[in-house]
């Protein structure tokens, strides 16, 4: 397989849902604004999302795909499909559970995640009736999540990358067809996760009907490789349920915070999560089954090129990227959110959190190379160990931007940012202190020539820009063409710089059997 290849794949597939999220965003942004009823509805959404990134997307994940590689590389098929089984019924009824108890303590969930709500009955009352539709969400997202790593491991990257587009399209069709006849209600978007839940879920199945693995209800607790997922799971959940706890505790500080922080927040996270997605999830996806497979097969020298293979990649994508947001900030808010209800005063507030959160962009995607350096050998236990750190030096940054040097709702971007990369930081040193990677000649002539493509792109950038009156006195076909024009100017003068470096994408071409 080829990797630089298997990457584009992904990266397209999650850059068309990530385009549909913008979409939906400015389509929200439009309608709704950015107030009580947003800060109500992104609050509702993000409870049932921490709890999927933790039952699913990451510790389970990180447990499953290792084993169910090992599985596939060493066992029979219906010893695979076994355990598929089994951990499908295991996953399904502790998921069950998990919606039923969520949907019956509503208002406890929102008295814990949002307090700042309290003082406002109705805001209250509203997150309550949002969370209880959109819970049964991490029912369908997690069992969706358990398709993907199946078809992963198996090499079928394409199918789980644009999955999420399906939610996408629930949201866009929910926005413009449903809420005009129902007075715009907040509660549209509600149902729109829960229909999306059920869209992603379906679109996998005739796929693992094509590998011969679709799950099926089987119960037996004696089956080993239950167990070990099990076990590697238990430090998982406790390393993954980390970092959305600081998550959580930042929502927690921004309901204390203006009203229309959360939202703020938020649409500045779906711009930060564009580069994420498309580069950093779509290089951690493709790197955990090879890494895996580098190790089953106790090839060290393969699981370091691999690695080194995706810092190179990720510094070369990501960098740009992050100084890009930064520069064109005003830009891209204006451009894809100043519609209807969404206000100068908006712009302003969200393009603050872009700021604060684009130093921690490269640190973000970092961690999603580095850490699958560690899951591959069924090492949980380490960045649990540097996740419990971070999360003391976050809250620790909180306090002193909030608190010290009393910043508003950016502070709390500023101190994720920083703690991404912190925490890659010290992946990065376990790593090499255990002498599980080894960084391959030319680093330094390297970073001083990616230096350079970037430092030129970012002069262009800010010169054809322009300044920010102008972004918010345009009209949307100019702006858009404008928006469109700096994104080719930018790509076009970066690349370029690249070139005359002598640094040639196709160079990291690389093939891999997994």
């Amino acid at each position: 397989m080829n990797l630089l290849k298997a990457l584009a794949t992904v990266g397209s597939m999650t850059f068309a849902s990530r385009i549909l999220g913008f979409v939906r965003d400015t389509l929200i942004a439009r309608v709704f604004g950015a107030g009580i009823a947003t800060d109500a509805f992104f609050v509702a959404f993000k409870i049932p999302n921490l709890l999927r990134r933790i039952s699913a997307e990451g510790a389970f994940s990180q447990a499953f795909v290792p084993i169910l590689a090992e599985y596939k590389k060493q066992r029979t098929h219906n010893e695979t499909q076994a355990l598929i089984n089994h951990v499908a019924t295991l996953l399904g009824l502790f998921l069950v559970i998990i919606t039923i108890i969520g949907m019956l303590t509503a208002p406890w969930v929102v008295q814990l995640s949002a307090p700042g709500f309290a003082v406002d009955a109705e805001k209250f009352e509203l997150t309550v009736q949002l969370l209880r539709i959109t819970f049964p969400y991490i029912f369908f997202i997690s069992l969706v999540s358990l398709a993907g790593g199946v078809l992963n491991t198996y090499g079928n990257f394409s199918v789980p990358a644009f999955t999420p587009v399906w939610l996408n399209v629930a949201f866009i069709v929910g926005v413009l067809l449903v809420a005009p006849y129902f007075g715009n209600s907040v509660k549209v978007l509600a149902w729109a996760v829960f229909v999306g839940g059920i869209l992603q879920m379906l679109y996998q199945i005739p796929y693992l009907l094509k590998i011969g693995l679709v799950p099926r209800i089987s119960w037996n607790l004696h089956d080993t490789g239950v167990w070990r997922i099990l076990k590697l799971m238990g430090p998982a959940v406790f390393g993954v349920s980390i970092a959305q706890i600081s998550l959580l505790i930042n929502t927690i500080f921004a309901s204390f915070l203006a009203s229309g922080s959360v939202s703020w927040l938020y649409y500045a996270d779906r711009l930060m999560e564009f580069p994420t997605g498309v580069l950093g999830v779509a290089l951690g996806t493709i790197l955990l089954p090879s890494l895996s497979k580098s190790v089953a097969d106790k090839d060290n020298l393969e699981y370091s090129q691999l690695l080194d293979w995706g810092l190179r990649l990720t510094f070369i994508l990501a960098l740009p990227a992050a100084v890009a947001l930064a520069v064109l900030s005003t830009p891209l808010v204006a451009g894809l959110f100043k519609y209807g209800a969404f206000t100068p005063h908006d712009v302003e507030m969200t393009r603050q959190a872009l700021m604060a959160y684009s130093l921690g962009l490269l640190g973000l995607i970092l961690v999603k190379v580095l850490a699958p350096g560690f899951y591959s050998r069924q090492n949980i236990k380490t960045p649990v160990k540097i996740a419990l750190f971070v999360l003391a030096a976050t809250q620790l940054m909180n306090l002193l931007f909030l608190k010290v040097l009393h910043q508003n709702h950016s502070g709390l971007a500023l101190s994720i940012g920083l703690g991404a990369c912190v925490n890659a930081g010290l992946l990065y040193y376990h790593l090499r202190k255990a002498d599980f990677y080894k960084p391959q000649p030319g680093w330094a002539l390297f970073m001083v020539k990616l230096g350079a493509a970037v430092a030129t792109m970012a002069i262009a950038l800010h010169f054809a820009a322009g300044n920010d009156a102008l972004w918010l006195s345009y009209k949307l076909v100019p702006k858009m063409l404008h928006l469109l024009g700096l994104l080719v100017l930018g790509s076009g003068v970066y690349f370029a710089g690249l070139w005359l470096m002598g640094i040639r994408i196709k160079d990291f071409k690389r093939r891999t059997v997994i």
